[in-house]
């Protein structure tokens, strides 16, 4: 099983045209490796407002591909800046970019099956 609940994923975008499935998709997949960069910055800057921010905007939009394990972490990271606390943030960010990059891979897929 993947990361995407695949089931509440299609009941959430049935009402959707593919065309803006599809667009929703690609606007993450662009976005995905300078949202990735921006966290990496903000945690080697130990920059607690701005884990805060992205952490949550990220947060948001991995919610609407309904990827709860991928979301949590998200919204962990942005408790981490919320508390200004970065204990064990290494290994919860390199446990985020594994399951992030399963969701990439699985939007790629499923966006396969809207074009």
């Amino acid at each position: 099983m993947g990361v995407i609940n695949k089931e509440q994923f299609n009941e959430t975008f049935q009402y959707f045209d593919s065309e803006i499935v599809v667009e929703i998709i690609d606007i993450f997949l662009n976005e995905y490796s300078e949202r990735i960069e921006t966290l990496t910055a903000s945690i080697n800057a130990v920059d607690y407002d701005n884990l805060k921010f992205n952490s949550h905007s990220i947060k948001g939009v991995i919610a609407n591909f309904v990827a709860p394990e991928v979301e949590q972490q998200a919204k962990e990271l942005e408790i981490m800046g919320s508390e200004k606390n970065m204990d064990g943030v290494d290994e919860l960010f390199a446990a985020f970019k594994i399951s992030s990059a399963s969701l990439v891979y699985e939007l790629r897929e499923i966006k396969e099956d809207y074009t």
